[in-house]
């Protein structure tokens, strides 16, 4: 591979974002940062998330149909839309392998003991940094603590 590739890798890579599931998920539903990051995501040419962002949002999604926060109709209204934008190339998805999962084990025996890091957090955060990101945007408190310990800056849009 070429200087001149690498380069052009590298600039690619600055003109996408990383999302987790919290800042995803704001993305669907009705709460008060939800609009600044649907105009955020709107404008970019590529939002690049874990595959685990997928399972996570369909979760999150059952808990507000679960809690009757939602009605069925809501729910299914909200499924298909994001299965839309799925199918539509929106999500540029990078995949949960094995590659990363061995990455987030070594985190672990690394990590100094006063870092508290959940392992969906963890892999989110090995993903992004496995494929070149310096940010991760994110509204999860604990995932924001836990970032800078593997060289992540957190982005909280607003």
């Amino acid at each position: 591979m070429t200087r001149s590739t690498i380069s052009t890798l590298f600039e690619a890579i600055a003109e996408m974002l990383f999302c987790d599931t919290s800042t995803l998920a704001k993305y669907y539903l009705p709460e008060p940062e939800s609009a600044a990051v649907q105009a955020r995501l709107d404008v970019e040419d590529q939002v690049f998330l874990s595959e685990l962002a997928r399972a996570e949002l369909m979760a999150v999604f059952h808990r507000r149909l679960r809690e009757r926060k939602w009605t069925g109709q809501q729910f299914h209204t909200v499924v298909r839309q994001f299965s839309r934008d799925d199918i539509g190339g929106y999500w540029s998805w990078a995949p949960l392998d094995g590659v990363i999962v061995e990455q987030a084990v070594k985190v672990y025996t690394t990590l100094p003991e006063t870092v508290f890091l959940r392992t969906a957090d963890c892999l989110h955060l090995v993903t992004a940094v496995h494929h070149g990101f310096s940010e991760i945007h994110t509204h999860d408190a604990h995932q924001t603590r836990a970032a800078s310990a593997l060289g992540l800056t957190c982005v909280s849009i607003k």
